[in-house]
């Protein structure tokens, strides 16, 4: 059985399909079967690993019940997926039946489609909200994974996200658990340390553990979500096969990535 998780913050901007995707690409390159579900309708996650998703199968099909989880997956270099577009932002106006809340959990689940077997983890980007669909993400998850920049309103807007666990806990997946606060966009400076403390405070009170691994902020992502590559592999060929210079600034973002990959999987097998 998959271990899965959602990534989820209601405030956009944290970084959270960022996270999504490298950890997908880190964990493939140490030998791990990895399943991405892009359940944001902006499709980010999707476009930045040269998923197609305007002519294929998508979360909305899966959701809507007219294709299995497992048709719509696709194969990319960084990771499987399955894609999502702007039509999926209507969903939550077509499903109407009781349980909705559990749709994602039974398509992934499902004996005979569903792929929850198939995979060493499945990763759920989650929009920027916390409506019917991060609801479904963390109601088939056995995990929630939360992102935040190192800022002031996106570490107490994590409560309000708190609210949403809570409930779902109680009312559709008694089994959730938080894996952990992570600190995306950081800076070195004494701002920073001050959300940190902060955002440790506000764990604490969740009972969750903040990473310690903190995640800087860097163009490089940037570069290789445009030529839709995983950090990973648009670092070694901009050194080796294109033989362009690689500043110290990206290669120590590079680093944290591979020591937030290295951590979650010390993490995940103590869980």
């Amino acid at each position: 059985m998959s271990a899965i998780f959602a990534l989820a913050n209601q405030k956009g901007g944290v970084a959270k399909t960022t996270t999504t995707g490298t950890l997908a690409a880190g964990l493939k390159k140490q030998g791990f079967s990895v399943l991405t579900i892009d359940c944001d309708p902006q499709g980010n996650l999707s476009m930045s690993v040269a998923a197609e998703n305007q002519d294929s199968a998508t979360m909305y099909e899966v959701m809507k019940g007219t294709v299995s989880a497992r048709e719509a997956i696709q194969h990319t270099p960084s990771c499987d997926i399955i894609p999502a577009n702007t039509i999926l932002a209507g969903i939550e106006q077509e499903l109407h039946n009781v349980g909705k809340e559990m749709t994602l959990r039974e398509k992934l689940r499902d004996e005979q489609t569903g792929v929850a077997e198939e995979y060493d983890y499945i990763l759920i980007d989650c929009p920027p909200s916390l409506g019917l669909l991060t609801v479904n993400a963390l109601t088939a998850a056995d995990y929630l994974l939360i992102p935040t920049m190192a800022e002031t309103f996106a570490a107490s807007g994590i409560t309000q996200l708190y609210d949403t666990y809570k409930s779902v806990k109680k009312y559709t997946n008694p089994a959730l658990r938080i894996d952990g606060v992570l600190l995306t966009r950081t800076e070195r400076t004494r701002v920073t340390k001050t959300i940190q403390e902060l955002t440790e405070k506000i764990a604490d009170y969740m009972g969750a553990d903040v990473y310690r691994t903190t995640i800087r902020s860097n163009v490089i992502i940037k570069e290789a979500q445009a030529v839709q590559e995983n950090v990973f592999d648009y670092i070694e060929s901009k050194a080796q096969t294109k033989g362009e210079r690689v500043s110290e600034a990206s290669r120590n973002f590079v680093n944290d990535c591979l020591n937030f990959v290295k951590e979650f999987v010390e993490k995940e097998r103590e869980q």
